[in-house]
């Protein structure tokens, strides 16, 4: 558990110093642009190269930003659901539903559908689809 966690510290700190560097990078790009348009009486060739970097500069640090955003919500892990089972003590019904606030184990909750006797909470469980099962063939 110790690994998950640097592994993910480490990613944290990563991304956080490339966030960094691309605001660097965005602010003194916005810089050669203003420096650029400012000498453009002055010396047109090195005004138009400042201005090209700055356009440049700029362009690859949003991309680079659009990109880590997108990565960001793609790394996103949605929980499964939660189930609560149901089950009646006199005839052995059974009912499925969604987990909802307040259920605990042995939790009497609605009357049963075919007897009328009080139902019991008798699981909750995480339903977790396993991705990529592979069966072993001999």
């Amino acid at each position: 558990m110790s690994e998950a966690r640097t592994s993910s510290s480490t990613t944290t700190r990563i991304s956080s110093y490339v966030l960094m560097i691309v605001f660097i990078t965005l602010a003194l790009s916005l810089i050669a642009i203003v420096l650029g348009i400012n000498s453009l009486s002055q010396s047109p060739e090195t005004a138009g190269y400042l201005i090209l970097i700055g356009f440049l500069a700029a362009a690859l640090s949003a991309y680079v930003l659009f990109q880590t955003r997108r990565r960001i919500l793609r790394l996103r892990i949605e929980a499964p659901p939660i189930t609560t089972t149901i089950e009646c003590r006199k005839c052995s019904f059974k009912s499925v539903r969604e987990f909802q606030r307040g259920d605990y184990i042995f939790k009497e909750v609605e009357p049963c559908q075919k007897c009328t006797d009080k139902m019991l909470i008798t699981a909750i469980y995480r339903e977790v689809k396993g991705k990529g099962k592979e069966a072993f063939s001999s």
